[in-house]
């Protein structure tokens, strides 16, 4: 990240390069709780990422010992006000799904802890890699504020059995268990957390950024639908994406056994 000490202050930090956006929440001490500000932070920052054509590739992670613990309780509590905690939790929605629209796939890089909204963002995100010392809890239940919103992707990523399981018992699990039921990709020594995660990147930044743009809004669009619905959809998707220039050349390319060269046309 950049040197400048000014920056390093920032609470969410930004750096690109060839083409990989990463975003490091940067509020360690609080364990980059996603206070109003962090969520504002984060929205303007993705709402930026969506209509930048040079980024293939968003990275998101964070600076301490956790990944993100979650709400501030205390900012909620002081709320009081029903609208102005509805407000709160709806630019926290609305901040997860704007993960889920982006064009650009989004990677969460977790080096610890992922409580409450922090695991919300784990599972929002397109893919996860994770230390071994990560851990994933949603323990709202245990004070009385139940984690109904992270309960969205949490059970659309592991499933009805284990989401309530998290969610009714408030137990963390580890990243070995996190790995097994779906929550995350990979799992690695904290010291291999950046290769396993630039494997992923170069993976993807290979393609067409079109082609991967149109691949993901459809997965997102079609999962959700019955089997007829989703063919019905992805069919159509398929045919608009073959007469897109970068398949043209895609499989040019393929059968002239050589590199492609996209234009995100």
């Amino acid at each position: 990240m950049s040197a400048n000490p000014k920056a390093e202050e920032s609470i969410l930090l930004r750096e690109d390069r060839d083409g990989i956006c990463t975003l490091v929440m940067n509020r360690p001490q609080q364990m980059n709780l996603l206070t109003s500000e962090m969520l504002d932070a984060l929205q303007e920052a993705f709402d930026a990422i969506a209509g930048d054509n040079r980024v293939r590739v968003v990275v998101l992670g964070a600076s301490g010992k956790g990944f993100c613990a979650g709400h501030d309780i205390k900012e909620i509590r002081a709320l009081k006000e029903m609208p102005k905690i509805e407000e709160l939790f709806a630019k926290c929605s609305r901040m997860m799904q704007t993960i889920t629209s982006l064009p650009q796939p989004v990677i969460a890089r977790v080096q610890g802890p992922a409580v409450a909204a922090g695991c919300q963002l784990v599972a929002a995100c397109d893919l996860a890699v994770a230390a071994t010392e990560a851990r994933f809890a949603t323990p709202g239940v245990k004070i009385g504020l139940f984690c109904s919103t992270p309960m969205v992707p949490l059970s659309r990523a592991i499933g009805r059995k284990r989401a309530l399981e998290m969610l009714l018992t408030g137990v963390p699990i580890d990243a070995a268990t996190a790995l097994e039921w779906g929550l995350v990709n990979r799992v690695v020594p904290a010291e291999a957390l950046d290769a396993s995660v630039g494997e992923l990147v170069a993976a993807i930044a290979q393609s067409s950024g079109l082609t991967v743009g149109i691949g993901k809004r459809a997965f997102y669009d079609q999962i959700d639908l019955d089997e007829a619905r989703a063919y019905d959809l992805t069919k159509t998707v398929m045919s608009m994406n073959m007469l897109a220039a970068d398949a043209q050349e895609g499989i040019c390319a393929f059968l002239e056994k050589r590199e492609p060269t996209w234009t995100g046309r």
